[in-house]
C-alpha cells in the first residue's frame, strides 16, 4: 500500500476523523443488526482492508450509544452474540449526521490531507505547488462526486464514475512505469 516511511507517518496522524466511526456505526446497524466485532469487520471489509477499528474505540461507542437511546441490544440467539439495531432516536441521529454530511460537502471547501504538502519535498516549490494544487482539485471532485452519487444513484452515473476512475488510475499506473523505467526493458 505505503512505502514504508509513510506507514510509519500515517502511524502517527489522525487518519480517521473525528466522527467518522460514529457515522459509519450508525450507517450499518441501519441496514440491520451487528455485534461489535462484525462491525469491526464490515468497516474493514469496506474500507479494503485499508482500516480495521479497534474494539477500544467500537465497544465504548457502542455502550455510549445504547446509555444514550440511539441504540438498544436485540434479543440474543442461541449463540449468544450481543447484536445492536438503532432505535427511533438513533435513526433520528443518522439523519442528522446524513445532513451534516450532505452540507459539509456541498457548503466547505474540502482541503488536501497535509501529507500532499510532504509528497513532492525534493521537487522546486513552485511545481510542487501546482502539483498539490492539481491533487486537492482532484480530492475535492471525488468527495463531491462521492455525495452526488450516493444521492442521486443511477446505473448509468456508477458505470460512468467506474469507468473514469479505472482509466484514470491505468493512467497513474503508466505513468509511474515510464517514469521509474519499469515500462522499458
Amino acid at each position: 500500500m505505503f512505502d514504508p516511511p509513510f506507514r510509519h507517518w500515517l502511524r502517527h496522524m489522525a487518519a480517521v476523523p473525528k466522527g467518522f466511526l460514529r457515522y459509519q456505526v450508525l450507517e450499518l446497524l441501519n441496514e440491520k443488526p451487528l455485534s461489535g466485532s462484525e462491525i469491526m469487520n464490515e468497516i474493514e471489509k469496506r474500507t479494503n482492508g485499508h482500516w480495521r477499528p479497534s474494539p477500544g474505540s467500537v465497544y465504548p461507542l457502542l455502550a455510549w450509544l445504547q446509555d444514550n437511546g440511539y441504540i438498544k441490544e436485540v434479543p440474543s440467539e442461541e449463540s449468544g452474540v450481543r447484536r445492536y439495531t438503532l432505535t427511533d432516536k438513533g435513526k433520528q441521529l443518522l439523519e442528522e449526521q446524513r445532513k451534516l454530511k450532505t452540507h459539509f460537502g456541498k457548503g466547505c471547501k474540502f482541503f488536501s490531507p497535509p501529507l500532499f504538502g510532504f509528497m513532492w519535498y525534493r521537487i522546486p516549490h513552485e511545481e510542487a505547488e501546482k502539483l498539490r494544487i492539481a491533487a486537492s482539485r482532484l480530492i475535492r471532485a471525488f468527495f463531491k462526486l462521492s455525495l452526488n452519487l450516493e444521492e442521486h444513484f443511477t446505473d448509468q452515473a456508477f458505470k460512468e464514475t467506474l469507468r473514469i476512475l479505472e482509466e484514470m488510475a491505468q493512467e497513474l499506473e503508466d505513468l509511474n512505469k515510464k517514469i521509474s523505467g519499469e515500462g522499458s526493458s
